[in-house]
């Protein structure tokens, strides 16, 4: 990204000057304050200093952003990395698109590896399937559907020995892929501190002082803040700032066949299952390039452990991609369908740090049973597994999605409900959104309103709530 005097990834040279992490006493007052440095909050604060630079209505130095840890602290540090659009509800491909352009902007920084998404499914899904693909294609996220007996020779061309039995239709999203995430969140730091945007870490947020619907003042343990405009991507933490706001913890929710559903809560928790193996040689596609990130979920399929021929499981859903960046020699990382907590979790220490939400024993069975019993190569990955703390949780919304809206007159909220880290282009359109005081059309399906308006999001045909 080349600034207005020719530099590029210059080390705090770029378009407005040093931005600067942590150190020095908060300022009084600022026009901009985003609240959490994960992939929303710093997405937000890097394209807003672009969007006023080029608007010439402000610039980088207008905008502090806060975390009370630091960069990548929370989900967005420990995330398994993937961007895919596979979402049964099309409202979401745009913002993947997005994403997509976000992502490849500067491939190199953010660890881009742009290997595409395979998803397997069983017959029932194929509507699913169908809709998904040709929703896709129209806003340009490009991928192929294949069934039947052409699904089988496709898989096969990838992976030579993987088990297609029960597999009835396959999603080809030939642009998405996955990042490492530490390298990552250091490429979108550094692009928020080439605009000018001053970072700190340690801070963090008490709680709002709110006068007639309009945050006055933000209340940290360094001090308190005044900013004519707030936006908060802070992950997990969603519901914390939502009380701290004096938001409501039940809604009645409508759905748009007109029922009803009352006193639904808020805000869910779920406990993220995922881990990592070693391999014995790189993995590869049959033309020794690297994989697809390869996802299978067969409703109807029990997982058999192709060892033991104990079933595991009474349904297949598992992800996994190569994890070398993650693993430091070679290896795989994956997961299954998240577990339900419910309203309340214990959020602190978060991550690899909290014994309360770490993916245990039932996990590595089940997750190794799939991968073996569907790739050859992996039939002893067993043996291999890493044992070492993995996991976190996520605070979702009552229908799985997004809730992307001004929640106080002058305080935007990026509730990614569990999907943020591939999405990077919510913070784009949000920072359009900011800077020119418009409407943006891919943000209005996830409007708050929509739970009271009878646009609330019905269920997916799917185990996992992130579809």
């Amino acid at each position: 990204m080349a600034g207005k005097n020719g530099g590029s990834n210059g080390g705090g040279n770029g378009m407005n000057g040093a931005g600067t992490i942590g150190g020095g006493k908060l300022p009084a007052k600022v026009p901009y304050l985003v609240i959490g440095a994960g992939v929303n909050g710093l997405s937000t604060a890097w394209h807003l200093a672009m969007e006023l630079e080029a608007r010439g209505t402000g610039k980088g130095s207008d905008i502090l952003l806060i975390d009370k840890g630091g960069v990548g602290a929370g989900a967005s540090g420990i995330a398994c990395g993937l961007l895919r659009g596979f979402y049964m509800n099309p409202a979401m491909h745009p913002l993947i698109k997005h994403s997509l352009d976000v992502w490849t902007y500067d491939r190199v920084t953010f660890g881009f590896q742009q290997v595409g998404y395979v998803s397997c499914g069983e017959a029932n899904q194929l509507p699913d399937y169908e809709r998904i693909h040709k929703s896709q294609n129209e806003v340009g996220y490009l991928s192929d559907l294949y069934t039947g007996k052409d699904a089988h020779k496709f898989l096969k061309s990838i992976w030579p020995d993987v088990d297609t039995t029960g597999i009835d239709v396959v999603l080809n999203e030939k642009l998405s892929g996955y990042s490492g995430t530490k390298q990552a969140m250091r490429g979108f730091a550094e692009k928020c501190t080439e605009w000018g945007v001053d970072i700190r870490g340690g801070v963090e947020v008490l709680g709002y002082e709110t006068t007639n619907g309009r945050v006055t003042k933000v209340r940290t343990n360094k001090g308190d803040v005044e900013a004519d405009c707030i936006v908060l991507g802070v992950g997990p933490w969603a519901a914390q700032h939502w009380e701290m706001l004096g938001l409501p913890e039940k809604l009645d929710l409508t759905y748009p066949d007109g029922s009803t559903r009352q006193s639904a809560d808020m805000w869910i928790y779920w406990r993220l299952v995922e881990g990592e193996a070693y391999v014995d040689e790189p993995y590869l596609t049959a033309d020794r390039r690297d994989p697809p990130i390869l996802k299978m979920e067969l409703m109807n399929t029990p997982v058999i452990d192709p060892i033991t021929k104990k079933q595991m499981g009474d349904y297949t859903y598992f992800y996994l991609k190569y994890a070398a960046e993650r693993t430091r020699k070679p290896g795989i990382q994956g997961g299954s369908v998240p577990v339900r907590i419910g309203p309340k979790a214990q959020l602190e220490p978060y991550g690899t740090a909290n014994p309360l939400y770490q993916s245990g024993d039932d996990f590595r069975d089940y997750f190794c049973a799939c991968a073996a019993s569907r790739v050859g190569r992996f039939r002893n990955i067993r043996a291999n597994y890493i044992e070492r703390p993995s996991g976190g949780i996520g605070a979702f919304t009552p229908d799985n999605l997004p809730v992307i809206d001004w929640v106080r007159d002058n305080v935007m909220m990026i509730a990614d409900s569990n999907h943020g880290y591939k999405f990077t282009g919510v913070g784009k359109l949000v920072a359009k959104h900011i800077a020119s005081g418009q409407k943006v059309a891919e943000l209005e399906p996830f409007r708050f309103s929509r739970y009271a308006e009878g646009r609330t999001f019905g269920k997916s045909n799917s185990h996992s709530p992130w579809v």
